[in-house]
């Protein structure tokens, strides 16, 4: 019998009680998470670049930001962006519960937009976006604004829940997603770009 290679992947690193927990809370609430397996690749990304300040779109219910945070540098910094401040709250109930010090993290729940628009140029380790903000393009662009030479954007569930790869799909998220990762995959010139198969889909592109 052939073993399910993809749950192999996202199980392969298991989640604590905290995790799972964070988990929960976010289920009760309607919030998205990463899966295990991104969220442990996210882990070891972060610790692989020694990642010391870090963007994510999309706190949902602190999960993703728990395996960042846990792979970043002590003094390392995560500010998370959410349109939801109710996914705020559970997700300081999280960083609560793995002795997280409030200095760690920001957690913003303005414009994904005008958020990371006023952020600094070239200040960035890794930017992650989970939740596609309205113009994902926008996003991509400011993503290589504030990353430095070297630093990571990761966008997750870029299958899309698999309509990405079907070219017969042409909603309009699908076709941002599509076209977000056409871009990035031509402009070999400002990233080099790779896609990993766990969770639904996670497009990496290091800034060159």
């Amino acid at each position: 019998m052939r073993v399910d290679m993809h749950t192999y992947c996202e199980t392969f690193i298991p989640e604590d009680d905290v995790l799972t927990r964070a988990r929960a809370r976010g289920v009760e609430v309607g919030a998205t998470n990463v899966s295990s397996g991104v969220g442990s690749f996210l882990h070891f990304l972060a610790h692989l670049i020694s990642a010391q300040s870090v963007v994510e779109v999309g706190t949902g219910s602190g999960v993703g930001s728990l395996w960042l945070l846990r792979g970043m540098i002590e003094s390392g910094t995560l500010t998370s962006i959410d349109s939801e401040a109710e996914h705020a709250r559970i997700s300081k109930i999280a960083f609560a519960e793995a002795d997280i010090a409030p200095q760690r993290f920001r957690l913003i729940t303005n414009p994904v937009m005008d958020v990371m628009s006023k952020l600094t140029d070239r200040a960035y380790d890794l930017v992650v976006l989970r939740n596609e903000p309205e113009d994902l393009s926008f996003a991509v662009d400011e993503a290589h604004r504030i990353l430095r030479t070297g630093g990571v954007l990761a966008i997750d569930n870029f299958f899309g829940g698999g309509k990405v790869p079907d070219p017969a799909q042409r909603d309009p998220r699908t076709i941002a997603l599509r076209e977000a990762g056409k871009s990035i995959k031509s402009a070999s010139s400002t990233w080099i770009s790779s896609l990993i198969g766990v969770g639904d889909g996670l497009l990496v592109a290091t800034k060159r």
